[in-house]
C-alpha cells in the first residue's frame, strides 16, 4: 500500500498546501507579468485578493481557473464542447487518456468541461521540460497536476517511471481521483495519433499482478480531441522541416514557452472532446496468456480506434485530403467557401514563419495538409 509520502517530489499540492504555495506565488514578479498580460482588465492586487480568500484546490479550480479558461474559449475559438458524457460514469474513477494537441489546453479545457457537467476534475500529468521556472511547477502543482520526469539518465529514468506508474495506480485507486495523460510523449506534428506502447508498458509497473490486469485496475477511457485550426500547426511543420534537415535538432526551452503562448493565445475555431466508454470489457477479451509485446500492441490498437472513430471530421480536413492527394474524394463536404477559406487559413499561417525558400515553403505546406488530413484517414482506417 503505498503512502502519499512516496510521490513527494512529483504529486500534485493538497488543501493545506494552498496558501503557502500561493502566498509565495504572489510574491513572483514573472507571475505578476503574466497574470496582467493574460488578465488586463482585472487589477492585480484584487486578484490577489481573491486567491488569498480561497480554502480549497476546487475552490480554485472553479472560482479562478475556470475563469481563466473561459476567458481563453472566448478568445480563441468559436466554442468548445463535450460529447459522450453517457459513456462514464458520473462516480467512477478513470484515466483519461488523449489525443496531444495543446501542451497547456488538452488537459486545461477537459477539467473545465468535467467541472461545467458537475463531475470532479482530474489530475494532470506534465513533463518538467515544460516547468522551466519554479513558479510555473508551483502553479500547475496547485491546479492538480503531478510531475513526469524527463531527459534523466537510464537508471534515474527507471526509477521515475516505476514512481510514475505506481504514483497513477495511487491517485485512481486509493485517492479516488481522475488522471488525465496524453496517448504518448510529446505532441504528434503530424496528427498521425498513435498511443506508444512504451506508455502502457509504464503504466503496468506500479501494480502487483499481471500487465492485463494492472491495465485494467486504471479504468482507461480514450478522449478524442478535435481542433479545427491548430494554432501551433506552422510551427509544428517548421519544426519537421528543421529535422529533415538534421535529425538532431532539438527545440530550446524558448521554443515550448514559444509553443505553449501560442497554443494558449492562438485561433482554434471550433474544439470538440468526445468522452468514449472504458475499455475493460475489451481487455477482457485478450488472452492474458500471450507474450507481452502482444499484449501490448493489442491495448494500443484498442486505444487508438477509439480514438479514431471519434474524431469530429472539418470541413478543413477534407479539404486538406483532397488537395494533399489531388482527389475529388470529399468535394461534397465542403463548400467552395470554405475550401478557400480554409485555404487563405494555411497560406497565413505559413507567412507568420517568414521568409522561406521555395523547396522549404514546398515542404511545410505539404506538412501542414498531412496533418489536417491525417484525423480523416485514421478515420477511415478505423472505420474499415
Amino acid at each position: 500500500m503505498k503512502q502519499i509520502a512516496d510521490f513527494e517530489d512529483i504529486r500534485p499540492y493538497c488543501n493545506d498546501e494552498y496558501h503557502d504555495k500561493i502566498s509565495t506565488l504572489l510574491k513572483e514578479p514573472q507571475f505578476k507579468s503574466v497574470i496582467s498580460t493574460v488578465m488586463p482588465e482585472i487589477p492585480f492586487e484584487a486578484l490577489s485578493q481573491k486567491l488569498l480568500s480561497i480554502n480549497t484546490i476546487r475552490q480554485f479550480q472553479a472560482e479562478v481557473i475556470a475563469m481563466f479558461v473561459e476567458k481563453i474559449i472566448g478568445q480563441t475559438t468559436t466554442g468548445v464542447s463535450c460529447e459522450g458524457l453517457d459513456n462514464i460514469d458520473s462516480n467512477g474513477k478513470y484515466l483519461f487518456m488523449s489525443n496531444h494537441r495543446d501542451i497547456v489546453l488538452d488537459a486545461s479545457f477537459l477539467c473545465y468541461l468535467l467541472l461545467k457537467n458537475g463531475m470532479d476534475t482530474c489530475e494532470i500529468a506534465i513533463g518538467n521540460n515544460l516547468l522551466v521556472y519554479q513558479w510555473i511547477s508551483d502553479l500547475v502543482r496547485i491546479n492538480k497536476s503531478f510531475i513526469v520526469k524527463r531527459g534523466v539518465g537510464v537508471r534515474q529514468a527507471l526509477e521515475a517511471a516505476n514512481q510514475l506508474s505506481s504514483y497513477i495506480h495511487y491517485a485512481i485507486n486509493q485517492k479516488g481521483e481522475s488522471v488525465w495523460i496524453a496517448q504518448r510523449e510529446g505532441r504528434s506534428k503530424d496528427s498521425n495519433d498513435r498511443t506508444q506502447e512504451a506508455l502502457i508498458k509504464m503504466l503496468s509497473l506500479g501494480y502487483d499482478g499481471n500487465l492485463l490486469d494492472s491495465i485494467k485496475s486504471l479504468n482507461i477511457a480514450p478522449v478524442a480531441i478535435s481542433y479545427e485550426y491548430d494554432p501551433c500547426d506552422s510551427l509544428k511543420a517548421y519544426e519537421l522541416l528543421q529535422r529533415s534537415k538534421n535529425p538532431e535538432f532539438k527545440k530550446t526551452q524558448q521554443d515550448d514557452l514559444v509553443s505553449m503562448q501560442t497554443g494558449i493565445m492562438g485561433y482554434k475555431g471550433k474544439v470538440i472532446y468526445q468522452l468514449t466508454p472504458c475499455i475493460n470489457n475489451e481487455l477482457d477479451g485478450l488472452d492474458a496468456n500471450a507474450d507481452k509485446t502482444t499484449i501490448l500492441q493489442s491495448i494500443t490498437q484498442i486505444i487508438d480506434k477509439h480514438i479514431h472513430l471519434n474524431y469530429h471530421i472539418y470541413p478543413g480536413n477534407y479539404v486538406a485530403y483532397d488537395k494533399l492527394y489531388n482527389t475529388n474524394r470529399f468535394a461534397t463536404m465542403y463548400s467552395v467557401e470554405e475550401k478557400e477559406k480554409f485555404e487563405k487559413y494555411i497560406a497565413q499561417q505559413i507567412a507568420r514563419l517568414g521568409e522561406l525558400s521555395e523547396d522549404d515553403y514546398k515542404y511545410v505546406h505539404e506538412t501542414m495538409l498531412l496533418m489536417y488530413s491525417n484525423p480523416l484517414k485514421n478515420q477511415l482506417a478505423a472505420s474499415e
